[in-house]
């Protein structure tokens, strides 16, 4: 019994890990290089699946650009120059997280616009409600007939010398 619960929480615990769709014949064989190739493309996105690098992709285009990530890695270009040839190749569009200028201010920008006006929507909202709760909460002043009435209950009350109760 506690042999097939160990063989199914080790399966559980290794379906739910990242999946890597790099083949065993894209690898290179040195392991720094291979190291860097993984960590490129894992900041380009897969132009098949938009939300996925194509290091994690199985569609035959990530399957191709990790291959030409390789090639360039063997030609002798730095990370930097792979980035600029497969930008100037695909557009801003293959990097996860693209480089800020003009062209991309408002995809950085437009988190932090949000944020601000929805913390400036959520003080109006509590502003208003405080509002509301102080105007339904009749603090108008006691009448005197109210006064006279409060003052002799408070005076009547047990436990205070000289009361009745």
């Amino acid at each position: 019994m506690k042999g097939r619960f160990a063989a199914i929480l080790v399966i559980l615990l290794a379906s739910s890990l990242p999946v890597r769709a790099v083949l065993p014949g894209e690898q290179l064989a040195d392991p720094a290089q291979e190291a860097r190739a993984r960590a490129i493309s894992y900041e380009l996105r897969c132009l098949v699946c938009q939300n996925q690098s194509i290091d994690d992709s199985d569609a035959s285009l990530a399957r191709d650009l990790r291959v030409l990530v390789r090639e360039r890695i063997r030609a002798g270009d730095d990370d930097a120059a792979i980035r600029a040839y497969l930008v100037a190749r695909y557009g801003e569009f293959i990097l996860l997280r693209p480089s800020l200028n003009w062209q991309t201010i408002l995809l950085w920008t437009t988190p932090a616009f949000a944020l601000l006006l929805g913390g400036m929507a959520a003080r109006s909202a509590f502003r208003r409600r405080s509002d509301e709760t102080e105007a339904d909460s009749g603090e108008a002043p006691l009448s005197e007939g109210e006064a006279q009435t409060l003052q002799a209950i408070l005076e009547r009350r047990p436990g205070k010398p000289g009361a009745t109760g």
